[in-house]
């Protein structure tokens, strides 16, 4: 892998930590950054689409203070 999808990746993934103000925003923020990500790695966009999805909710609702 060049250095190029790796920036690509690395800043998609920063992006996950972006919460909203609801459950709905964050869930749709994730799932986004998730496939996403699963897109440029030649994934499972519905798979990429989930873990994003419950990754985004779990960080913002264990880590409130850290969202913007």
């Amino acid at each position: 892998m060049s250095i190029t999808p790796k920036l690509i990746i690395l800043s998609l993934c920063a992006g996950l930590a972006a919460c909203g103000d609801t459950i709905a925003e964050q869930g749709i923020g994730g799932a986004a950054v998730g496939a996403g990500a699963a897109a440029i790695t030649s994934g499972s966009l519905a798979q990429g689409a989930a873990i994003g999805a419950a990754g985004n909710i779990a960080y913002c609702q264990l880590n409130p203070g850290k969202c913007n």
